[in-house]
């Protein structure tokens, strides 16, 4: 089973904690937090370069530009993550669907003849 099998497997005999962690990237990639980021961004990046002056305690609260890069960072590899599990589960599906149906087409053979 390769990896990708592993994160699309919604088996029951996970732990808590993995199906807690499960949701960090459906989080990380939430249009809320990714809006949050932005703003955050252009608070913290743009307005300095537009000479707007930002408190030292928000750069600590908030981080800096290198902060709220990565963070979006994160966001888009949690997006891209999400997306291949979902992929790969549909792909999965329409498998199960052809050999369904492969199966069914040599039973009506096995019978007519």
């Amino acid at each position: 089973m390769d990896t990708v099998d592993q994160m699309a497997d919604s088996g029951t005999n996970q732990s808590r904690l993995v199906r807690i962690l499960g949701f960090v990237p459906r989080i990380l990639a939430s249009k809320p937090h990714i809006i949050l980021l932005t703003l955050l961004g252009v608070y913290l990046v743009v307005l300095p370069l537009l000479s707007v002056h930002v408190s030292a305690f928000a750069e600590l609260v908030g981080g800096n530009y290198t902060n709220v890069t990565s963070d979006l960072g994160a966001c888009i590899a949690a997006g891209g993550t999400i997306h291949l599990i979902k992929s790969h589960r549909e792909h999965r599906s329409q498998l199960a669907k052809l050999e369904n149906l492969v199966t069914e087409l040599h039973r009506r053979l096995d019978e007519r003849g």
